[in-house]
């Protein structure tokens, strides 16, 4: 049997890899402190990858006019000197306090940290998979029901049914297609779908050729037997209410952000924000920090420039806390050579 992994000791873990968890990542680095960033998501970029991704930001300094995918990958571009490890589709679950001064985390899928220091950079809470809600599957839930779609799925031969109306739910439709599924539905509890041109084409050119089948319905019940999902019971607009088989169920409603267990740490909070000294940032809890949408302290305002701004005098207060009775001192990237060095410059 296997001995368990031992704990990832860091200096200072980010719980969240948006655009201000990135910039607190560079900020650090000029700190000379590195970073390991956890984040629930699968990719790098938090709200501005999930939701603004090709969609215009017009105030971010020195940027007229960027896409959050944009923005993303500048911010990546900048914290690159800096080698920053990335723990992704994986969401902090405790935080505890250690006899050493350190912090003890776990996130959800068993990885376990050490480490000085905690930056909460969660945005308006961790995004996680918007839920069909019935709680007859839940026991099912990555076995025939998938809130997080897979890469490679195995449908071969088997019946998929796909639920939503939007980007995320058509590309699952046309995986499934592409992936030979002996059957394709797309359920939608409107006649129409809000998706890209582009993909739109592609499925209705699959639906004119029978690769697959789409349905206005909401699902009302799973009907199961031996413990497995055999079918589902449908809702229709005209009243009718039948039955469809199913061996894979595909929950493609978006996702939907939640504060989630950071609620439960024990840190001073206000209206599910936390409260935050806006000198260096720092929690009620020595050496856990927070900034960006998570926080409040008078006169916030929830704003990607308020997050760098706040990044930035976080890592400060950081150095201060990791290196008690040291001065910490300003110096520019123009011209400090210690700088220069860190950023490889």
């Amino acid at each position: 049997m296997s001995s368990p992994a031992a704990p990832i000791q860091t200096d200072a873990l980010i719980i969240g890899a948006g655009p201000v968890g990135l910039f607190q990542v560079f900020e650090l680095g000029l700190q000379d402190i590195h970073t390991h960033v956890v984040d629930v998501l699968p990719f790098i970029g938090g709200q501005c990858a999930e939701l603004y991704a090709d969609k215009p930001i017009y105030d971010i300094p020195a940027l007229a006019y960027c896409t959050g995918a944009e923005l993303v990958q500048r911010l990546q571009q900048q914290t690159a000197p800096f080698k920053p490890v990335f723990h992704l589709q994986q969401q902090v679950m405790a935080l505890q306090a250690q006899h050493d001064g350190r912090w003890a985390l776990r996130t959800q899928q068993g990885t376990e940290f050490l480490t000085k220091t905690v930056v909460i950079a969660a945005g308006v809470g961790a995004f996680t998979p918007r839920p069909l809600g019935l709680p007859a599957l839940q026991n099912l839930e990555g076995q025939q029901v998938f809130h997080t779609l897979p890469t490679k799925p195995s449908v071969q031969d088997q019946q998929v049914v796909v639920v939503g109306g939007h980007d995320d739910a058509i590309q699952a439709a046309l995986l499934a297609i592409e992936h030979q599924a002996a059957s394709v539905t797309l359920l939608h509890r409107r006649s129409t779908l809000d998706a890209e041109a582009s993909l739109l084409s592609r499925f209705d050119q699959a639906l004119s050729q029978g690769k697959l089948k789409f349905m206005t319905a909401q699902i009302t019940d799973g009907l199961l037997s031996d413990g497995r999902l055999r079918g589902l019971q449908l809702a229709l607009p005209d009243g009718s209410e039948p039955t469809i088989a199913v061996d894979q169920l595909w929950v493609a409603l978006g996702l939907t952000p939640q504060l989630g267990p950071i609620a439960q740490w024990g840190l001073s909070m206000s209206r599910k924000q936390l409260v935050v000294n806006p000198e260096n940032f720092s929690t009620s809890a020595p050496g856990v920090f927070a900034v960006g949408d998570v926080i409040t302290y008078p006169g916030k305002r929830k704003l990607i420039v308020s997050g760098f701004h706040e990044a930035t005098l976080a890592a400060f207060g950081i150095a201060a806390y990791l290196r008690p009775g040291e001065k910490i001192p300003l110096e520019y990237t123009t011209a400090s050579p210690r700088l220069h060095r860190l950023l490889g410059v």
